[in-house]
């Protein structure tokens, strides 16, 4: 099917790799790594982007386990410019003024790792209003090489109105960046070390992270776009494509800065599989885990094929039976750049497929290999 892909230039290349069973089944590399031809490795390191969320959300539930807080504490609590939120009511696009009224209640913990404190997404917010106010803020989002950090975006982001009163609305946001400040508040280092300490190291995932040292930095896969039905490398739009390896790299964006490999992704998804345990280590317990993947946003999330627990989405019942999406409890998310993860606890499967490109592509690939790994599970 990925050779096929690459025949029909749907894709430039791409890693996929399944897991059975804990056991690693398969792991191929497809394509190039650039427009220049460069073929791909298994080893490629690609920027993960949202699939950055999950991992917040694992280093906040840690802390959570310490009893350093509860879910529905106000945000404001650890954060205390968060206090009494506003919501947008009109906005005058001349000038970017608006006026605002007080929000119905404060932004909590689990607001922001379910999308639905009200937040918004700077340059990819689906409301122009909320992208021209971002703008002006001058708040940065997703990915930078600026000498910019965390701490300095989220306190201007908190001084901004909401798209609305929080809990009323699953809106995409820049929720798990603020939580990776509130993880620094907290645990008195910076979110990149706290990562590296308590999950990269002890998981054994050596090719994860915000920036890449110089020795990886070819192993960097090109982002690729098709001009003309040819690819080629994608250029610097409102960021720069090698900010992982390149610029200040002070800013830890706990919802899209990571970069990682198949192999150590697989090896995150799979301690979750596992009850929340590798290698001899206890990173969640199983409990933790199931309030993660329960449903915490009700109907608010989709179209009922899916919930969303704490920055997973989870098939349901209703979802198994449109078909080639998993057993229920089957969880799931991808990446700005193209790259998506599945992971079955019935049938203790993952799936993870890497690409690397921008634009309309005719690309199939995901939902065609989720289908395909789900079907031969008994061959």
């Amino acid at each position: 099917m990925l050779k096929q892909s690459l025949e029909d230039n749907t894709i430039p290349g791409a890693v996929a790799l399944i897991v059975r069973n804990g056991r690693i089944v398969f792991h191929e590399a497809y394509g190039n790594a650039n427009a220049n031809g460069k073929k791909l490795q298994k080893d490629a390191i690609f920027r993960i982007a949202s699939q950055s969320k999950a991992i917040t959300s694992t280093a906040v539930m840690m802390l959570w386990e310490e009893g350093k807080f509860r879910l529905d504490d106000p945000i404001s609590q650890y954060i205390p410019e968060f206090k009494n939120p506003e919501v947008l009511v009109n906005f005058k696009y001349a000038d970017t003024t608006y006026t605002a009224r007080p929000a119905n209640k404060e932004i909590t913990i689990r607001h922001l790792l379910t999308h639905t404190s009200g937040l918004g997404y700077g340059i990819i917010d689906g409301d122009e209003r909320m992208k021209m106010l971002y703008q002006k803020a001058g708040t940065t989002d997703l990915f930078t090489t600026e000498p910019v950090t965390i701490k300095e975006v989220v306190l201007k982001l908190a001084k901004l109105p909401l798209h609305h009163d929080p809990g009323e609305k699953f809106t995409y946001s820049m929720g798990l960046d603020v939580l990776g400040y509130f993880i620094e508040v907290i645990s008195g280092m910076s979110f990149e070390t706290y990562l590296q300490k308590h999950l990269f190291e002890p998981l054994g995932m050596d090719d994860t992270g915000f920036y890449l040292p110089a020795s990886k930095g070819d192993r960097l896969v090109a982002i690729q776009h098709k001009v003309d039905d040819k690819w080629e490398n994608y250029p610097n739009t409102f960021y720069d494509v090698n900010y992982p390896i390149k610029g200040a790299k002070t800013f830890f964006s706990g919802g899209a800065g990571l970069s990682s490999t198949a192999k150590d992704y697989a090896t995150f998804l799979q301690m979750y599989l596992n009850g929340g345990e590798f290698n001899g280590v206890q990173f969640l317990s199983r409990t933790t885990i199931a309030t993660m993947m329960a449903n915490q946003t009700k109907d608010l999330f989709g179209d009922g094929d899916q919930h969303y627990g704490l920055a997973f989405g989870v098939l349901t019942e209703q979802g198994q039976a449109k078909g080639g999406l998993g057993s229920p409890g089957t969880f799931v998310w991808g990446g700005y750049f193209n790259t998506q993860y599945f992971a079955d606890p019935k049938e203790k499967i993952i799936g993870i497929i890497l690409k690397q490109t921008q634009g309309s592509t005719g690309d199939q690939t995901s939902w065609k290999f989720k289908q395909m790994v789900g079907t031969t599970i008994d061959y």
